[in-house]
C-alpha cells in the first residue's frame, strides 16, 4: 500500500513497526529502555521520539534517521551545509519558520526543490510549497534542531528573499510607475520614503554590516541593476534587482544623504549614519552618472569598536620596535606608503591613538576626515574654499601643534612645508603613493625636495599592504609542495631558520562562517626603513631606489614579502595572498 505524496510522488504506508523498534534493531536501545519507554509512551500519551530525546536514550539525529528509514524519506544532515541564496529564495523565511522547513538544493533540469522537514507527511504543507516556488518538492528528514539552526545562519546570510519580498510590495503599491509620473519634489520624497523601498535600501545596508562589507556598489547595467560588497578587500556581488527599481533606491539614498535627487548629471558627494542595534556606521556616499544611469557608492566607516593597535594591524618584531621609536621622536617626518586601500589612514590613527596625550597639541589636515578621534583637532580639505593640504599646512604652523599629520604629500609646496615643519621642531606624518618603502624617497626628491634637507628631517617610512587571514573555522594543514619551498626559502634567506625541507603551509576550506571563501578578516604586511646614517648619505648621492633598499636589508629591514610569508608559515594567511598584493 502506498500513500500519495505530490504529483508522481508516493510514499508507502507506516508500518505498525515504530521509531523505538527501528532503533531497538540497531542495537541503539537497549531492552529495559526500549520497554520503559513503550510503557511511557501508553501511560502519557506522550511521542515517544519526545521520551527517547528527553531520556537521552537517544539523540534526535539518531531519532530522525529511525524515522526516516521506518518512513522511506531520505535523512538529511544540514550541519556546515552552505544553501545557495537563489534556493533560499523560492521559500520565503517567514514560511520556513512557520512551518520548520528549510529548501537545500534545486535540481533545474527537473524542477524539483529538495527540502528538508520535520514533518515530511504533511501534504497540505507540501501542496503549499510546490505552489510557492513552482517546483515539484523533494521532501527530506531533518532534526528540529538543525533545521532552526540552518534557518538562523543561512537565511541571515541570504539577501534574496527580504529583497524579493519588498519588490512585490514595491511592484503591488506601484512605486515606480508613481515616481516616473510626479514631477513635484516634495511628493517624490514621500513616495520614496515609503516601505518597500526604503526596506531594499535597509536590508542592503544591514548585509553590509553583517558581512563585514568595508563598501557597497550600486551598478546600474543594461537590463539590470547588480549590488557588490568588498569584504575582505574582494568585491564580491550578491544581489540583483530589476532595472525598474534602480532610480527609487539611488533617490532614497541621495535623500538619507542630504544630496539634490533632480541633479542625474553631474557627480555628488554626502554622508549619513545608519544604526543597527548596537552598532552605528557612517557612511561616505559617492553618486557618479554612467551610460546606464547613475551609480552608486558607499564607504561604510564604522563608529564603534574602536581604533585598533599597532600590534593588531599586522606589525611586530623589528618592525614595531622602529615604528615605536620613531614615533615617539620630538621631530621629523614618518611617511607611510602604499596604494589605494593598503590601509594606511588606518594606521596612521593607530599611531595618533597611540601618541595622543595632554601634553601634546595634535592637528591633522584629512580627505575626507573618516574617524572621529577625541582628543585631536581634525580638519577636513576644502578646495572649493581654498583649504587645500598647503594651504591648511601653513597654517597649522601658526597654531603651535606639537604633532602634524598631513592627508597625503601629492604635490612641490606640500613636500616643501612638511619638510620645514619637520626641521622647525615638529613630528609630521604623512602617506605617499608608492610601492615600497624605499621608492618614497627617490618620490619626494622627485616631488622637489631637496636632498640635504630630506637626509636630515627623514626618520622613517614605512610600507604596507593588506592581505586576508584565513578562517580559524576551517583552517586546515598542508605540506609545501617543492617548488614553494624553494620559493620561501630563496625569498626569507638568512630569516629562514635552517631544518627540515618540510614546510607546513595552511589554506582555508571553506565554510559558512567565512561565505565559503576560506578568509575572515584582514592582518597588515609591512616593511619599515629607518632612515640611518647611510640611508642618509644615499639620500644625499640621490640614490636610487634598489640601492636604498638593499642598503636598508643590509641594515636588517625585513621586506613586506619575506613579512607576508612569516605570516603564511605561522598559518595566519597564505602565500597566494601574499604574492597578490604585494607582488610587483
Amino acid at each position: 500500500m502506498y500513500r500519495k505524496l505530490s504529483e508522481g510522488t508516493y510514499l508507502p504506508e507506516v508500518a505498525q513497526k515504530g521509531v523505538e523498534d527501528v532503533l531497538k534493531d540497531q542495537g541503539k536501545l537497549t531492552a529495559d529502555q526500549y520497554s520503559l519507554v513503550k510503557l511511557e509512551a501508553i501511560n502519557t500519551g506522550r511521542a515517544v521520539e519526545d521520551i527517547l530525546i528527553e531520556h537521552k536514550y537517544s539523540t534526535p539525529d539518531d531519532v530522525m534517521q529511525a524515522r526516516s528509514q521506518l518512513l522511506g524519506i531520505p535523512f538529511i544532515d544540514l550541519t556546515g551545509k552552505q544553501i545557495n541564496s537563489e534556493v533560499l529564495g523560492m521559500i520565503p523565511e517567514a514560511v520556513a519558520r512557520r512551518y520548520v522547513l528549510v529548501p537545500f538544493l534545486f535540481d533545474k533540469p527537473k524542477n524539483s526543490l529538495s527540502v528538508a522537514m520535520v514533518d515530511p507527511l504533511d501534504l497540505q504543507v507540501i501542496e503549499f510549497l510546490e505552489r510557492k516556488s513552482g517546483a515539484k518538492i523533494d521532501p527530506y528528514i531533518a532534526s528540529s534542531q538543525d533545521i532552526s539552526s540552518a534557518i538562523e545562519s543561512q537565511y541571515a546570510q541570504s539577501l534574496t528573499t527580504e529583497v524579493s519580498e519588498a519588490l512585490k510590495d514595491t511592484a503591488s503599491t506601484g512605486t515606480v510607475e508613481a515616481i516616473e509620473t510626479i514631477k513635484d519634489l516634495s511628493k517624490v520624497e514621500d513616495i520614496i520614503r515609503e516601505a518597500p523601498v526604503a526596506k531594499i535600501v535597509s536590508t542592503i545596508l544591514e548585509y553590509a554590516l553583517k558581512s563585514r562589507a568595508s563598501d557597497v556598489h550600486i551598478e546600474p547595467q543594461d537590463d539590470k541593476t547588480r549590488v557588490r560588497y568588498r569584504i575582505d578587500g574582494i568585491l564580491q556581488e550578491r544581489l540583483v534587482l530589476p532595472k525598474k527599481v534602480h532610480d527609487s533606491i539611488i533617490s532614497r539614498i541621495k535623500i538619507l544623504s542630504d544630496l539634490k535627487i533632480d541633479e542625474r548629471r553631474l557627480p555628488q558627494d554626502g554622508r549619513f549614519t545608519f544604526k543597527l542595534g548596537a552598532q552605528e556606521v557612517d557612511l561616505r556616499v559617492s553618486t557618479l552618472p554612467t551610460t546606464h544611469g547613475e551609480k552608486v557608492v558607499m564607504r561604510l566607516l564604522r563608529k564603534s569598536g574602536g581604533v585598533p593597535t599597532l600590534l593588531d594591524l599586522g606589525l611586530r618584531g623589528n618592525a614595531l620596535k622602529i615604528t615605536e621609536t620613531e614615533i615617539t621622536r620630538p621631530h621629523g617626518i614618518v611617511l607611510i606608503s602604499g596604494p589605494t586601500g593598503s590601509g594606511k589612514t588606518t594606521t596612521l590613527y593607530s599611531i595618533l591613538s597611540k601618541i595622543n596625550t595632554p601634553k601634546v597639541n595634535i592637528v591633522t589636515l584629512e580627505d575626507p576626515v573618516e574617524y572621529a578621534m577625541p582628543g585631536i583637532n581634525q580638519v577636513q580639505i576644502n578646495p572649493q574654499a581654498g583649504l587645500t593640504f598647503a594651504s591648511g599646512l601653513r597654517s597649522f604652523l601658526r597654531q603651535d601643534p606639537n604633532i602634524i599629520m598631513v592627508g597625503e604629500i601629492r604635490d612641490k609646496e606640500t613636500t616643501e612645508l612638511a619638510i620645514q615643519a619637520a626641521l622647525t621642531g615638529h613630528l609630521v606624518f604623512s602617506t605617499i603613493h608608492t610601492n615600497n618603502a624605499a621608492g618614497s624617497l627617490p618620490r619626494l626628491m622627485d616631488l622637489g625636495a631637496e636632498t640635504f634637507l630630506m637626509a636630515s628631517s627623514m626618520n622613517a617610512v614605512m610600507a604596507q599592504r593588506v592581505v586576508r587571514t584565513l578562517c580559524k573555522h576551517c583552517k586546515e594543514e598542508y605540506d609545501a609542495p617543492p617548488p614553494v619551498v624553494k620559493q620561501i626559502k630563496d625569498q626569507l634567506g638568512k630569516l629562514y631558520t635552517e631544518g627540515s625541507d618540510k614546510i607546513k603551509l595552511f589554506k582555508g576550506k571553506g565554510c559558512e562562517q567565512c561565505g565559503d571563501s576560506g578568509y575572515e578578516g584582514r592582518v597588515g604586511i609591512y616593511e619599515v626603513l629607518q632612515v640611518s646614517e647611510k640611508i642618509g648619505r644615499l639620500i644625499l648621492e640621490r640614490a636610487s631606489a634598489s640601492d636604498i633598499e638593499k642598503a636598508a636589508i643590509e641594515g636588517g629591514m625585513v621586506t613586506m614579502v619575506q613579512d607576508g610569508f612569516l605570516k603564511s608559515i605561522e598559518g595566519i594567511t597564505t602565500i597566494e595572498e601574499v604574492l597578490r598584493v604585494a607582488e610587483e
